[in-house]
């Protein structure tokens, strides 16, 4: 290495200095995401506010305009990774994977979902029930297509005898509609259990319930 390639080449510390830079934006987003989820669900997109969210986070407000920009642009990034995040419970799924496997996966990684993050599903069903004027070109592009994908997957499951279903797309909306009913309704069921707060059996209470009932009904034993 030449003399000169020496003094262009970032030092350690340099380079240390840059990771903990890294290190501090990442924590820092991440701690304006989970106070935007709070604060979307508990006022609405309308009521929340970049300070009520810079509050919750315990930041600065410029520090949220800094990573975001405004509250339409932070709001879209909340709904955006929620949607992310779920769709990765099906996105390994093929033609040649066991559907026992794949959907027994599912069933389990959405109700822990439902279970670990609640805020997250009541904001995106706060979100749909008022049109989903945010998510509009989301829903109608890459969503569809997203579905539209695994449903052809599990047709040609149902082709070659492997699941009783000739629906999948039901059957997708009965996966979403029994995981995320336990977080957008989690007021609702605690009180039924006469409890006021969900306990750590209750995820492993509702996947035992779920995952064999769903098994039955696409004919899988």
């Amino acid at each position: 290495m030449t003399q000169n390639a020496k003094s262009n080449a970032p030092s350690s510390s340099e380079s240390a200095v840059h990771r903990n830079q890294q290190d501090i934006r990442a924590h820092n987003q991440a701690l304006i995401l989970t106070a935007a989820e709070e604060e979307f669900v508990l006022q609405g997109y309308r009521g929340a506010t970049m300070q009520g969210i810079a509050d919750r986070a315990g930041l600065p407000k410029a520090n949220i305009h800094y990573y975001f920009k405004n509250k339409k642009n932070l709001y879209k990034v909340v709904l955006l990774s929620i949607i992310e995040e779920w769709n990765e419970g099906l996105v390994t799924m093929t033609v040649d994977s066991d559907p026992k496997t794949v959907i027994e996966k599912f069933v389990r990684t959405k109700l822990h979902q439902a279970f670990a993050h609640p805020n997250r599903h009541k904001l995106f069903a706060l979100e749909v029930i008022g049109g989903a004027l945010h998510l509009h070109d989301f829903m109608s592009t890459v969503m569809k297509e997203w579905a539209l994908d695994k449903t052809q997957v599990m047709k040609t499951w149902h082709e070659q005898g492997k699941i009783a279903i000739d629906d999948p797309l039901q059957l997708l909306i009965l996966i979403w509609a029994t995981t995320q009913r336990y977080a957008e309704f989690e007021t609702e069921i605690v009180g039924l259990m006469n409890k006021t707060e969900y306990d750590e059996q209750d995820e492993a209470r509702a996947a035992d319930f779920l995952v064999p009932f769903i098994l039955r009904g696409c004919g899988i034993e």
